[in-house]
């Protein structure tokens, strides 16, 4: 397959570039992008590399970190089944392209909420009551990639994060910090891809 991999900061990028260099006998062919933090930079990116791309690409893949709920802990590696974004005020079926969830192909049953702010413990808790779930895993960009990966011919997207952050453990944007400085190999992320 070919894969397009965005990972949203540098210190991502990094982290899946050198895991990428470091494994024999791919299965895939993987291209790599810096696709920027937030929904805009993420879906424009994407956006850009696909229809840039001189072949087609049979998956994108969104890399990286993620905060979770109280029920993962940091280190563990999640496969979302499906995205929406937690952040639309817009009554449900209005903008059905904004307000339904989109599904990630190849996932554990784990919901991912993304959203252009990083989540503390009252946000957590807003969305768990709002959308009535109890386990999830939050991001700022694999919403919007979703979307431009439907816009640019419906090639599928799957998510391989790595829970940074529990908010509702006390954790706050410097636990994110401190997490991702001791925890750069992404092998076992890109692990998850090579078994596709």
């Amino acid at each position: 397959m070919n894969i397009l991999i965005a990972a949203p900061t540098s210190r991502e990028y990094r982290n899946i570039t050198a895991a990428i260099e470091r494994l024999h006998d791919k299965r895939h062919n993987y291209e790599t992008v810096c696709c920027g933090v937030g929904k805009a930079a993420a879906a424009a990116t994407v956006a850009a590399a696909v229809t840039r791309s001189e072949h087609p690409y049979d998956l994108i893949a969104v890399i990286g970190y993620a905060a979770g709920t109280a029920d993962f802990r940091q280190g563990d590696i999640v496969e979302p089944s499906q995205v929406r974004y937690h952040d639309c005020n817009i009554p449900d079926g209005f903008v059905p392209e904004l307000t339904d969830p989109y599904p990630l192909i190849g996932g554990d049953g784990t919901q991912l909420f993304t959203g252009d702010s990083f989540v503390d413990a009252s946000i957590v808790r807003d969305i768990k009551s709002h959308f009535g779930i109890t386990r999830a895993i939050f991001d700022m960009e694999i919403g919007a990639v979703a979307i431009a990966a439907s816009l640019c011919g419906a090639i599928p997207v799957a998510a391989v994060k790595m829970i940074s952050d529990v908010p509702e453990q006390g954790h706050t944007d410097l636990s994110y910090e401190e997490f991702a400085d001791t925890h750069s190999d992404f092998m076992p992320l890109l692990e998850r891809l090579e078994r596709r």
